[in-house]
């Protein structure tokens, strides 16, 4: 008895030892292992995550050898940089969708069918040609004035310098006011031309606007016939 006594701490040491050991088997077992192949082609294995493959992936492996895992390196600088680039041209790529969109809508609340624009591109088109209109008759005043100046320069005209100065003053400005109308006609000729892209762009638009907008209707019809 007393030498069962004597060996009991050694039994219970070892008894220790082997639950520590039983332990740290477990740990593993349940952490798993690790494998990667390194720069240099070979396969390591770890219990824990290995420092030599920091820079490419490793595979945390179950007890029976399947992947449990897989482990990717951190994104290096330019990958990161080409993560934001990507990121930020899909956001633009999404904002773009979602403006179209909603000009989309916008547009079709405004011209629900072809009537409604129609009457707002005569609108548009009379409004620049009444201004037009204004520059022509404003040219008519001038032809008239210009024809009363060149009469009173007929007086001077071996010598057009010994006319009055108030006289060779209304001439340019008279000269001047003419071209001014002139290019003011060209450009609402130009504006003209714009408002006419404006309305054939949106009209080509809107047909497929419409079209998808009375795609439901008439497919909701037949059904409706049916019942």
């Amino acid at each position: 008895m007393t030498g069962w006594l004597a060996m009991r701490p050694m039994h219970l040491r070892a008894f220790a030892l082997g639950m520590s050991v039983s332990a740290a088997a477990l740990a593993q077992v349940e952490q798993g292992i690790y494998t990667c192949i390194d720069g240099k082609g070979r396969r390591l294995t770890s219990d824990r995550p290995i420092a030599e493959c920091n820079d490419r992936e490793q595979q945390q492996l179950n007890p029976s050898g399947t992947v449990r895992r897989r482990i990717t390196p951190p994104p290096t600088a330019q990958e990161l940089a080409a993560q934001e680039e990507r990121a930020r041209r899909e956001a633009e790529e999404r904002a773009r969708v979602a403006e179209e969109k909603r000009r989309d809508r916008a547009l079709l609340i405004r011209y629900p069918n072809k009537e409604t624009h129609d009457r707002e591109r005569v609108a548009a088109f009379s409004q620049v040609d009444e201004v037009i209109a204004a520059a022509q008759r404003r040219i008519v005043e001038l032809t008239t004035q210009r024809k009363k100046l060149e009469t009173e320069m007929e007086f001077y005209i071996k010598d057009p310098s010994k006319a009055p100065a108030t006289l060779r003053r209304q001439v340019d400005e008279n000269t001047h006011s003419m071209q001014a109308q002139q290019r003011f006609i060209s450009d609402q000729e130009q504006e003209k031309r714009r408002i006419a892209g404006r309305f054939d762009e949106e009209l080509a638009k809107l047909r497929q606007l419409w079209q998808l907008a009375a795609a439901p209707a008439q497919t909701a019809t037949p059904s409706a016939a049916m019942r």
